[in-house]
């Protein structure tokens, strides 16, 4: 019996997508997969139905990259309300507590020094960690006391933006892997002595994806199976924006492709790097290091040699 034929095109890249409120991420990764007809889609890294913003999908090869998307620098702009604490530390919980207080601008940018660096942080009791194979959120909407315990996460920035208005503030956050905006909203509320929750919550950028590389989720339905569709796909080289690009020769790309080292003319250069990603006119053709004059390939992408992603046919 021959082998099934996979539904869908052998399309490979990146789209990033601007997500609206109120669509789930695992949505977003259907609809970029039934309008570019794909084989293959997965995202790097969700955002809550409530948030907006930046969600990066990966169609085919560029699956291949996702951790490096996931371990890329995040970008978020929020708005903390004060006053009241919420079982989602988001607008879609219950109150379970409230305060009076309302912080004064000094004190809110007195506190942000201690939430900048590596910081121990409880995610919030409805996260997508999983407890005994359970994700938190599904227990919790059960009524089961979740108990999370904390773990280290890297704040680069973070920092106030508006406090026009007594009962909330505007935030702007930078961040490594899996930190928290509600958490973040939560624990400066408490240390600020009052109660607060996220809201408006929007990630603007993802390492290299951003707000100018986005596509809207309507303009994406309009598209459907179109060829402008094709302007949005990103290569799936995107996320490697800071690991060292080498070129080679097609001769070299076909080496590589049959998991050969190749020859390396500046290798003593690269052999600094721990890691860095070959390509050919443009396109990625394997990632791995460089050992003794050669580049030893770790990782092979199994993309046609001299088609370019922006040049498949959609139609």
């Amino acid at each position: 019996m021959g082998r099934r034929r996979k539904k869908g095109k052998a399309i490979s890249g990146w789209v990033c997508v601007d997500k609206p409120a109120g669509v789930t991420s695992t949505q977003i990764v259907g609809k970029v997969r039934y309008a570019f007809d794909a084989q293959k889609a997965g995202h790097a890294g969700t955002l809550d139905p409530l948030a907006t913003g930046i969600l990066t999908i990966a169609l085919g090869e560029a699956t291949k990259t996702v951790p490096f998307a996931m371990d890329s620098e995040k970008r978020y702009r929020f708005t903390i309300v004060w006053g009241e604490q919420r079982s989602t530390d988001d607008p879609e919980g219950t109150v379970i507590a409230r305060s009076d207080h309302r912080p004064e601008k000094a004190d809110i940018e007195a506190a942000l020094p201690d939430f900048i660096g590596e910081i121990q942080q409880v995610p919030p009791r409805f996260s997508a960690i999983k407890i005994n194979g359970a994700r938190a959120y599904d227990l919790a909407r059960e009524g089961e006391d979740v108990a999370l315990e904390p773990r280290p996460v890297r704040i680069e920035d973070l920092r106030l933006l508006d406090t026009s208005e007594p009962d909330r503030c505007e935030m702007e956050m930078i961040c490594g892997k899996g930190a928290y905006v509600r958490a973040i909203a939560r624990d400066l509320a408490l240390k600020l002595g009052t109660y607060g929750y996220a809201a408006n919550i929007r990630r603007t950028k993802v390492g290299a994806f951003s707000e100018e590389n986005a596509i809207s989720l309507d303009k994406l339905e309009q598209l459907v199976h179109k060829p402008e569709l094709s302007d949005f796909l990103l290569p799936v080289q995107t996320p490697l924006d800071d690991i060292p690009a080498l070129a080679i020769s097609g001769e070299d790309a076909g080496r590589l492709k049959r998991g050969q080292p190749i020859l390396v003319r500046n290798g003593q250069e690269f052999a600094k790097e721990s890691l860095i990603y070959t390509t050919w006119r443009g396109q990625i053709v394997a990632l791995g290091h460089v050992e003794r004059g050669e580049f030893v390939p770790g990782r092979i992408f199994n993309l046609p040699i001299g088609v370019r992603t922006s040049d498949v046919d959609y139609s």
